[in-house]
């Protein structure tokens, strides 16, 4: 099968291309490898899968063949980028695509919202138009577990309503599901969209809590705990969000319900929420070392809590995400020291 990839610069779609580029699948690889964080990050899961980051401008217009896993290629493309999406699917026949290619963030969003707008809105506008006219056999995309917004019911469950986004990204997200649910009604496009709940592990992003905590308590620079410190999260290590959708890549949507649309959606959380001062201690525990904490009120767009219902994955797919938390640090932190030599 030929398997597209969007966002493979991007810590989710990393490490998926890695699981998967050790299957006998044809993989095409994409991302336009943004400024929002670190690009020399971006660069290096790029190049532990095998590509040249130093080549990427001069050959913009190639396909990279990784020197390590030759089943898979890479090209820089922006999918808001209407031309260069059209042409990448008239080169190309698809039997999955998994596009996990975002504009990622809740603070970020508050500042430059038409990045958003740009990337998850008409980006993914493009890649569904362009799934329309060449239909593959299932269309499976990353939502996030912050559509839930200012729900006050937890553990959030997909039946759950969705329509009180807290930031402009959970905007974006949800507006993301509602348009594949109309494709997949109109053109019969099995669709299914999966909400992740906080995502850490290795080569994790520079802008989330356990990437940011991390690097302060090494380098002894205080960090800033919203709401005093008074927020939980369901923190999910990343092996178990690949698993998941491993599984749901497989179990695809038939078309059952009433209106016979072939989508669906899931969460992946590890159904565990953590307080955000114990999550702070594990971290202080890894590392051997105490934070400096700076305490300050909640932040424009946060949630108090997040919390995920996977009753519906496991008894769909038969997984449950399970890595516990002072794993998944462990694993985290060793990546960290070795990556940046601390």
């Amino acid at each position: 099968m030929k398997i597209l990839i969007t966002g493979t610069a991007g810590f989710i779609g990393y490490h998926l291309t890695k699981r998967l580029s050790k299957e006998n699948y044809d993989i095409v690889c994409v991302d336009s490898i943004s400024n929002y964080y670190d690009v020399e990050l971006k660069h290096g899961r790029l190049n532990s899968l095998g590509f040249n980051c130093n080549v990427l401008e001069a050959e913009a217009d190639k396909y990279l063949i990784s020197s390590v896993f030759p089943n898979i290629c890479f090209k820089k493309i922006d999918l808001s980028d209407t031309e260069c999406v059209t042409k990448l699917f008239s080169e190309h026949d698809f039997d999955i695509i998994l596009h996990l290619a975002a504009q990622a963030g809740v603070r970020h969003s508050l500042s430059n919202p038409h990045a958003y707008i740009s990337s998850n809105i008409w980006g993914f506008l493009n890649i569904l138009e362009a799934v329309k006219a060449r239909p593959p056999k299932h269309f499976v995309y990353a939502s996030s577990s912050s559509i839930y917004g200012l729900n006050s019911k937890i553990p959030f469950s997909e039946n759950d309503p969705a329509n009180r986004p807290a930031s402009l990204y959970a905007s974006t997200k949800l507006a993301g599901e509602q348009m594949a649910y109309t494709y997949s009604h109109l053109y019969k496009i099995p669709l299914t969209g999966l909400r992740f709940f906080t995502v850490y592990g290795p080569w994790g992003r520079p802008d989330m809590a356990p990437f940011i905590f991390t690097k302060s308590i090494i380098e002894e620079k205080p960090i800033i705990v919203f709401n005093n410190g008074n927020m939980q999260r369901d923190f999910t290590y990343i092996d178990d969000i690949i698993e998941g959708i491993i599984r749901v890549i497989s179990k695809i949507p038939d078309g059952t319900d009433e209106d016979k649309t072939p989508a669906a959606i899931y969460n992946i959380g590890n159904s565990k929420p953590v307080a955000l001062m114990d999550f702070i201690h594990i971290i202080e525990d890894t590392l051997n070392k105490k934070a400096i904490i700076q305490y300050a009120p909640m932040q424009a767009g946060d949630v108090n809590s997040t919390w995920a219902d996977c009753s519906a994955l496991a008894r769909d797919t038969g997984f449950s995400p399970n890595t516990p938390l002072s794993t998944g640090i462990q694993k985290f932190v060793d990546w960290y020291k070795e990556f940046y030599r601390s």
